[in-house]
């Protein structure tokens, strides 16, 4: 009988998912330098009879047109013509795009020639070279991404995820052997501090991305070359353009897997459709698997977002968006100790975390150009707490106890014209920044005289400051349209360090020349200084007589040298090789540690809370090749490789290979569609061995007791250096479309053929099945660790991690 029903509804389906196929498309055209729509824009599905043309608002749409994947193109008189790949029709959720049209004054005269040859540059006359685009089919399909587009962008040349070679259990995005705090993050325009679950306060990373991918419509990533619009960025620029709502009705999906659940609405608010709306939220289901799998750690977390538009007049677009978490670390005991098991229970601190971003802006489109006016807040509210005994606190035992507020107020400002072939913009910008701390941590035990002597920081601080910088940026061709060039400068200063008021020393030049030398080839090449203030977590720190300590630094100073040349030899495939040089001034050194800060924040404790000078330098050199096929019939593919050496100063002026060092990255993801919405996709990564530092092992023997963890000997900073690690992620999808929904089921392994993780060993005290530690002389463990077991344990694990899940929409 239960085959019988189970052969009925297998029928159903199938029935159900041949009789309707019919979705709907839809979209806005704007030029991309006065952002007006464009009226009568041709809209053309490639390979189809659908065409149609944009109304005076610049809007599109297709109505039940067959399900399947689809090539936009979009044609208007005096603008270069725009192709879309791989946008996929479903009968539950109408797709839409905002597209923006180059005019041909701006482009170059080559560019034009050969149609719509160029339209997979995503090169810019401000950037020309160092930018990739990441498109939101590109995210959701990626293998072993998890819809998570911290973990995508590794994907890319230049790009590495962790400090350790490793799974990439965190989102420590490095790029071009930069640290994870010099990346800055915007949404529609918006500063985003916070991106990531856990984050690393002082820093960036994080084990698990907040941002929901069905809002996004495409991701920039800028390697250098910067925008002199943007500050604080010293190796990379994120920018992240969501979606519109849904003018028209309400819709909506539901996304479920083995670690997390998230709904995702949009729709109009208006009944014109002038006014519309994306929320979302989403619940972490991790504590449940990790209890299954006996692991002793407990993350929870919740995130929500949303955005509202609000058309005022045709002239007039009013935005309000947010981004918010809540995020909780806790312990449990195994059920079996092991010595993995042990040393996650007692070396990371327990966690209360929430952060949130709301903002609103205001586009105003003026003659032959538009202005922005953009109001935003953001707040970090994190509490750390660390005990002996994680799972049996003590109060007179606790090791660590960290309380911290981030709060801004931020506004921005800038506007943007063409005039008589020049580009050009301008505008300010000013923070609002309060901060307050109270730290009470043991930082280690030494030794002194054979006696065991604690090290402990202990102080409270509360200020409040103010940042300001302004920027200019002005374009032009030359030479018959051939020549490119781009200059720009902005300014910073800030209300609270020493010489932050002393704009000179923060002044940021840049320049970028872009040469077309035929149809297919160009060359680029770009030269910039830029300048990123200490974090607050550093401007807080005070000594024993309430002294804040690092007043007096400089801002981080980072000059990019940059040239290369990308080839295009079709509409969908795109060929660069580039070379750089990174040059650090005033980086930051512990003066505790004798090390620069450069080399931590990919770890779940506090960036840059403590004594440091900015006296420090630093250099990271090397090439990157990269190879792109957007999607026409039915593969689609990138793959990178880069080279590159990275290394900072220690405090006695010495060269030393940065944490992130990897010297080698190879990435290689493609796809292909099969027939009946049958989706594969595959990806491989290489990574060379990082560079690591041994423990102390005289001052981890007396430490381990109380901190949970070895001390470093940073004496021998990255004197180690890891194995290379390679693995695979491979995904499988297929949707299934109703009359009115979409049901899409996934299968995504991660490191599916078992390649053994690569991370340091780590330091413990060797223990009994039962969690106790094993004793030289079998009475109870000492708390100067005088009768343990030492060890060091291998770190090198295979982590096969298969999710299944499916994505409904309606």
């Amino acid at each position: 009988m239960k085959s019988r029903i189970l052969i009925l509804v297998c029928m159903l389906i199938s029935q159900l998912n041949f009789a309707q196929t019919k979705g709907n498309l839809s979209g806005w055209v704007v030029d991309k330098n006065t952002q007006k729509p464009i009226q009568g824009a041709a809209i053309t599905l490639v390979n189809t009879r659908y065409a149609t043309v944009t109304d005076s608002m610049g809007y599109y749409s297709f109505k039940s047109i067959p399900t399947g994947t689809y090539q936009i193109l979009v044609k208007s008189m005096g603008s270069l013509p725009v192709n879309l790949f791989n946008v996929i029709v479903t009968t539950g959720n109408e797709t839409n795009n905002t597209i923006e049209l180059i005019p041909n004054d701006v482009i170059l005269k080559e560019v034009v020639v050969g149609t719509n040859k160029k339209t997979v540059r995503t090169a810019t006359l401000e950037t020309p070279l160092s930018v990739q685009k990441l498109t939101a089919e590109e995210i959701k399909s990626n293998p072993g991404g998890n819809f998570d587009i911290s973990k995508v962008v590794q994907a890319l040349p230049g790009v590495t995820g962790s400090a350790s070679t490793g799974a990439g259990f965190r989102n420590d995005i490095i790029v071009r052997g930069g640290a994870p705090n010099e990346n800055v993050f915007y949404i529609d325009g918006i500063e985003i501090p916070v991106i990531n679950h856990f984050s690393t306060q002082g820093s960036a990373g994080g084990p698990q991305g907040i941002l929901n991918v069905s809002f996004i419509d495409e991701v920039k990533l800028s390697s250098s070359a910067f925008d002199a619009k943007f500050d604080n960025a010293l190796s990379s620029v994120f920018e992240f353009k969501q979606k519109r709502g849904n003018n028209e009705h309400l819709q909506g999906n539901f996304r479920l897997s083995a670690t997390e659940f998230a709904a995702t609405f949009d729709g109009p608010l208006s009944k014109n459709g002038k006014t519309t709306f994306l929320a979302s939220a989403r619940r972490s289901y991790l504590q449940f698997l990790f209890q299954a799998i006996d692991l002793p750690i407990r993350p929870n977390f919740w995130d929500f977002q949303y955005k509202i538009t609000h058309i005022i007049d045709p002239k007039t677009t009013l935005s309000f968006i947010g981004v918010g978490a809540i995020d909780e670390f806790s312990f449990a005991a195994p059920k079996n100790a092991t010595p993995e098991k042990i040393y996650a229970l007692n070396f990371s601190p327990a966690i209360n975390q929430w952060s949130y971003t709301v903002g609103a802006s205001l586009k105003k489109l003026v003659n032959k150009g538009f202005w922005n006016l953009a109001i935003s807040r953001n707040h970090l509210n994190n509490i750390n707490e660390k005990y002996e005994d994680n799972l049996n606190p003590i109060k007179g035992e606790k090791t660590f106890d960290y309380s911290s507020n981030e709060l801004e107020n931020k506004l921005r400002w800038d506007i943007t014209k063409s005039v008589l072939g020049f580009k050009w913009a301008a505008g300010v910008n000013f923070q609002n920044v309060s901060y307050d701390n109270s730290t009470n941590q043991l930082l280690k035990y030494t030794l002194s005289n054979n006696a065991i002597v604690s090290n402990y920081v202990n102080y409270n601080s509360n200020f409040n400051y103010n940042k300001y910088g302004s920027f200019i940026q002005i374009g032009k061709k030359a030479f018959n349209n051939r020549l490119g060039i781009s200059a720009g400068a902005r300014v910073d200063g800030n209300s609270f360090t020493t010489h932050g008021n002393d704009l000179f020393k923060q002044f940021s030049p840049r320049l970028g020349l872009s040469w077309v030398v035929s149809n297919e080839l160009t060359w680029n090449a770009s030269i910039g200084n830029y300048f990123k203030v200490a974090p607050n977590t550093s401007l807080g720190f005070k000594n024993a007589a309430g002294i804040y300590m690092n007043q007096v630094a400089d801002y981080v100073q980072s000059t990019h040298y940059v040239t290369g040349i990308e080839y295009i030899p079709s509409d969908a495939t795109r060929f660069t090789a580039e070379v750089f040089y990174k040059k650090y001034k005033n980086v930051p050194i512990s003066v505790n540690k004798g090390i620069s800060l450069s080399n931590l924040g990919a770890d779940f404790s506090i960036l840059g809370n403590e004594d440091i000078l900015t006296n420090g330098l630093g250099k990271s050199y090397g090439f990157e090749l990269f190879a792109q096929q957007k999607l026409t019939d039915r593969f689609f593919g990138v793959m990178s490789y880069s080279f590159f050496r990275s290394s900072y100063t220690n405090a006695t002026g010495k060269y030393i290979a940065s944490a992130w060092e990897n010297i080698h990255l190879l990435s290689m993801t493609g796809g292909y569609k099969f027939n009946k919405n049958w989706e594969i996709g595959i990806k491989f990564r290489y990574q060379g061995g990082t560079p690591y530092t041994p423990y102390d092992m005289n001052l981890s023997k007396i430490s381990f007791a109380t901190l949970g963890s070895g001390v470093l000997d940073y004496t021998r900073l990255n004197s180690e250096r890891n194995k290379a690690y390679h693995s695979s992620d491979l995904r499988l999808d297929k949707k299934y479309n109703y009359k009115k929904t979409t049901l899409d089921f996934y299968i995504d392994i991660t490191n599916w053929y078992g390649a053994k993780s690569v991370a340091p060993p780590f330091y413990v005290f060797s223990a009994n099945p039962n969690g106790s530690f094993k004793t030289t002389d079998g009475k109870p463990l000492q708390k100067d660790g005088s009768n343990a077991i030492p060890e060091l344990f291998d770190n090198n694990s295979i982590f096969i991690t298969p999710t299944i899940g499916f994505i409904w929409e309606f």
